[in-house]
This record gives structure tokens, C-alpha cells and sequence, in this order.
């Protein structure tokens, strides 16, 4: 009984506590899951006409149209995205060059602090400072998974009989309203806890480092997490090779030999100093990324360090859970059942603090009958 009590004063003052920043952060979530089918959805810009026989063109045709577009400013990176898609050009500013892969024409320049820009700093930060937002959200998730753990509890039947058993798998949608939201937090909750454990914990791994290098070190067998590492290019080979030379000559190893053919997406990072280097990520688009380094000067492909740099069949166990984290955070692991299902686990854990918090108040407002007094009685 004792420790029925402290489970539910816990599920009680916690839930009060974190509720608008749970809804928040859940709300948003929902959005976030599809995001990028929304955008290709609302936006025309990011789709392209597959013409030139499905060659795409290399990086020097499409940075240099961006280039231009933007007054000559530099281009920070480029993705090409699947066939079909436009290439999307980033600047060290506000704005986004998409760029027709296969004509080099540019479709449109826009600013990035979008609608699901917007939603995302609420996801990630609550639209506070990112140092004292993201703080926020992370220890709300901590206190997020308690209450999936004590609201587990209180669901439990105390005994496992047909009546128990139906109240609590099933919602008495004939019942009245207080009857209804009461199963809509108990019954919806119980059945969604498994999606929101996952979300919750990828949420973690990425806000604490305690926990990922835990969890690394316990998936990988024993061994620490590899220190991130990028390796320096040659300056003295400066003027071995023309820039555009070079980046085409990635790119096409990137394609034709380091990226999945089943996702050919590829990112590719221009280097801001001259003794850095040219990093690419390849299967962009999948679960499966990896990330490579090369010389900015000569091509040449370098030995970086990370959890990342080798190929994913190869990778061990804490390296796997490490890069996959992300996709599962999203819903993006199994494509589009996955999103659908990590969707309506962030829509019923929005749901959890406002229904359970319509069955505190009320009972917080259920009025007792008035105690009669005995002289009235016997009067």
C-alpha cells in the first residue's frame, strides 16, 4: 500500500509538473515525424523532372548556379537527395539553394527558418536560448519515462479477472465523458507505452552523454566510444588540382563506389580553413549513414575517427545503436509503417497531461456532501 501511494503521488506531481512541456515536445514530434514527405508535399520546389537519362550532374555545375544565385557567396555544402528530387545547396546564411540535379537550373531560393524550422526549435529548445531550452526538454523526458513507468503501475489490474481485464484494454465509449477520458489516459497510454519508451529513450541519448557512452559501452562488448576525429589536408598540395576537379572526383566516388545504390543520397561538406577536409556522409536518405573523409587539395580519401566512418555490416554493436538513434527518434527506421506508428505515439503521449489532467481536477473538484448537524437532525 505504501508503495502504491508514493507510485501515484509521483504520477500525480510529476505529470502536473512536466505536463505543457511533454505536450509541447509531443506535439511538435508529431509534426516532425513528417517532416520532409510534408515539405515534398507542399513544396514544388523540391521535386525534378528525371530528364538526361537519370545522370545527374556533378557538384561544380550545381554549386556554381547556386553561387551565382546567391551574388557569388560560397556554398557550405550540397545533398544530392533520391532521383526525382532537386539538389539542396547550403550557405553560411539563411537561405537554401535548390537546384535541379539534372539541369542545373536553380528552382528556388528560400529561407530555412520555415514553419518546420519553427516547430523544431519548439521540439528541441521550447523556443527558449538552445542551452537552457534543451535542458529543459531533456530532464523533462527523464521525468517523461518515470511516468510511463508509474503510469504502467497504476494501470496494472490489482486482479486478473474478466471485469478487470476488460477496464483495462478496452474504452467505455458509451460511458460519460469523465468515464471516457479516464480510459482515453489509461487504456491508450498502456497500449502506446512501448513506441514512447523508444522515443523517450532516443530522446535521452541524445541529451545525455553519460547514457549514450553507457549504452555504447555495453552494445559494443566492453569498448569506448571512438573519440571523433577529422583529418587535416595536405596544404603543401594547394595547388595540385582545381576545387570543381576535386569535388566532381568525390562526388563520383561517393556515388559509384561508397554509397548504397538502394540510397544513393549523398552530403557533401565544403571545408572552411585550408588545412580541413572535405567530409561526406553517403546513404543520407537511410538508417545506414556513414561518413567519409578526403582531401581538399588532391581527393585523396583520409582515415577519419567516430562511430560513423566505418561501413555499417562492419560496425559494431554500440556503433550501430549510435547511428541508428536518430532514425529511430523520428520513426524513420522502417520507413513509412514506422512513421506512422511513432506518429500516433507522440499524438496519445500530447494527449497523456491534458486528460490527466482533467482526471486530477476532477476530482480535485468533486464536492463532498455536507456533513448534517445533529442538533438539525433532532430538531
Amino acid at each position: 500500500m505504501k508503495f502504491s501511494k508514493i507510485n501515484a503521488w509521483l504520477h500525480l506531481w510529476l505529470g502536473l509538473i512536466s505536463g505543457i512541456i511533454v505536450f509541447i515536445v509531443s506535439i511538435t514530434g508529431c509534426i516532425l515525424v513528417f517532416e520532409h514527405d510534408l515539405k515534398d508535399l507542399l513544396y514544388p520546389y523540391r521535386k525534378a523532372a528525371i530528364t538526361n537519362n537519370g545522370a545527374m550532374l556533378p557538384p561544380s555545375a550545381l554549386i556554381s548556379a547556386a553561387e551565382k544565385a546567391m551574388g557569388g557567396l560560397r556554398a557550405r555544402s550540397i545533398e544530392y537527395r533520391l532521383p526525382g528530387k532537386t539538389t539542396q545547396v547550403n550557405f553560411r546564411s539563411d537561405s537554401i539553394v535548390y537546384v535541379d540535379p539534372y539541369t542545373a537550373e536553380v528552382a528556388a531560393v528560400v529561407d530555412h527558418e520555415d514553419f518546420f524550422h519553427e516547430v523544431e526549435e519548439g521540439h528541441v529548445n521550447l523556443w527558449l536560448p538552445r542551452k537552457i531550452g534543451s535542458r529543459i526538454v531533456v530532464y523533462a523526458t527523464l521525468v517523461f519515462t518515470v511516468l510511463l513507468i508509474t503510469g504502467m503501475v497504476l494501470w496494472w489490474p490489482k486482479k486478473w479477472n474478466r471485469h478487470n481485464i476488460r477496464n483495462a484494454f478496452t474504452i467505455l465509449w458509451k460511458g460519460k465523458f469523465k468515464r471516457v477520458n479516464y480510459d482515453l489516459h489509461n487504456v491508450l497510454g498502456f497500449y502506446t507505452l512501448p513506441v514512447a519508451l523508444l522515443i523517450a529513450y532516443s530522446g535521452l541519448y541524445m541529451g545525455f552523454g553519460w547514457l549514450s557512452r553507457s549504452v555504447y559501452t555495453v552494445a559494443s562488448g566492453g569498448k569506448s566510444m571512438p573519440a571523433y576525429y577529422e583529418p587535416p589536408s595536405d596544404t603543401t598540395m594547394a595547388a595540385a588540382g582545381s576545387r570543381w576537379a576535386v569535388l566532381d572526383g568525390i562526388w563520383r566516388q561517393c556515388v559509384n563506389e561508397l554509397a548504397d545504390k538502394k540510397s544513393p543520397a549523398v552530403l557533401i561538406g565544403m571545408p572552411p580553413e585550408k588545412d580541413a577536409s572535405v567530409y561526406a556522409y553517403t546513404n543520407m536518405e537511410g538508417a545506414y549513414y556513414q561518413a567519409h573523409y578526403f582531401d581538399q587539395y588532391t581527393g585523396k580519401k583520409l582515415q577519419g575517427g567516430g562511430v560513423d566512418v566505418m561501413p555499417f555490416s562492419e560496425a559494431n554493436g554500440g556503433d550501430k545503436l549510435r547511428r541508428l538513434n536518430y532514425s529511430l527518434h523520428v520513426g524513420s527506421i522502417w520507413g513509412i509503417p514506422s512513421k506512422i506508428l511513432f506518429f500516433l505515439g507522440s499524438l496519445v503521449a500530447a494527449s497523456l497531461p491534458v486528460t490527466g489532467f482533467y482526471i486530477w481536477w476532477g476530482k480535485k473538484k468533486k464536492k463532498k456532501k455536507p456533513a448534517v448537524n445533529r442538533q438539525q437532525q433532532t430538531a
